[in-house]
């Protein structure tokens, strides 16, 4: 489970979400922000997709293994399979490491590549949601998660209440389902499952709110064309990943397996 919270990237200007006027340069902000966020997602998607529908067959002779009652390709196996699967898992975690800690010496058409790429490993690794669960289960809970995160990130943009303070306990839930996630890789119970994917959708149901309001707070109408964009490339990656994981523990509440 990929996450990032400010790493450090550039000094935010400490003004209340209050503060700010309505402006077109704020509108424009956000709005490539969101373009961004939406273009990764979409990458994701596609590359998920692909992937998946090479590494499977439905004719056995074809087939080079099998997990339950799926025949793989030889790709497939190598994705889900091999032990190429842990480059695949891990490749998304490098990339985001590789963006919060060197963006900002990046070009802007550096950080949108980078951006492009990381969103197309994310759905390699992502592809194996379609072995366990149906495609409409999937679709299902996307729009679910799209529905949810456009309501909470709207509600944090316009809210007059600082979020600021969330941020700790935030990040404290999220330390504790990490944890409790690598614990459950070995005790394997149902239960500590469901308590994890609840309170997963609670903590990035709140990082959504308390994401867009500071991405609006690192707002400045003084910025270069650079810095406005390395600083929309950021926020993008931030709701991107609040997104994803709102989805996929979501996904683990509801979703139907195959």
């Amino acid at each position: 489970m990929a996450d990032l919270r400010n790493s450090g990237y550039v000094q935010r200007t400490s003004v209340p979400a209050a503060g700010y006027a309505i402006d077109e340069g704020l509108r424009a902000y956000m709005l490539r922000v969101y373009n961004y966020m939406a273009i990764g997602l979409l990458i994701t998607g596609l590359a998920a997709i692909g992937a998946y529908s090479l590494s499977v067959t439905s004719v056995a002779s074809e087939a080079v293994a099998q997990i339950g009652n799926i025949y793989l390709t030889s790709i497939g196996y190598a994705l889900f399979a091999s032990p190429l699967k842990w480059v695949v898992i891990l490749a998304p975690l490098a990339m985001v490491f590789l963006i919060s800690f060197r963006l900002q010496k990046m070009s802007v058409a550096g950080g949108q590549l980078a951006f492009w790429v990381f969103s197309a490993l994310m759905g390699l690794s992502l592809s194996s949601i379609f072995l366990v669960y149906t495609q409409s289960s999937i679709a299902r809970v996307f729009f679910i998660t799209a529905i949810s995160f456009g309501g909470l990130s709207l509600w944090g943009y316009t809210t007059k209440k600082d979020l600021s303070g969330w941020g700790s306990f935030l990040i404290m839930g999220l330390i504790g389902i990490i944890v409790a996630s690598l614990v459950n890789l070995f005790l394997a119970s149902s239960a500590l499952e469901f308590v994890v994917s609840v309170a997963g959708v609670l903590v990035f149901a709140g990082l959504t709110a308390y994401d867009t309001q500071q991405i609006k707070e690192m707002y400045f109408e003084g910025d270069s064309g650079d810095v406005a964009g390395r600083k929309a490339i950021l926020g993008a990656l931030r709701l991107y990943l609040d997104f994803i994981n709102m989805f996929l523990m979501l996904l683990r509440l509801f979703g139907n397996r195959n």
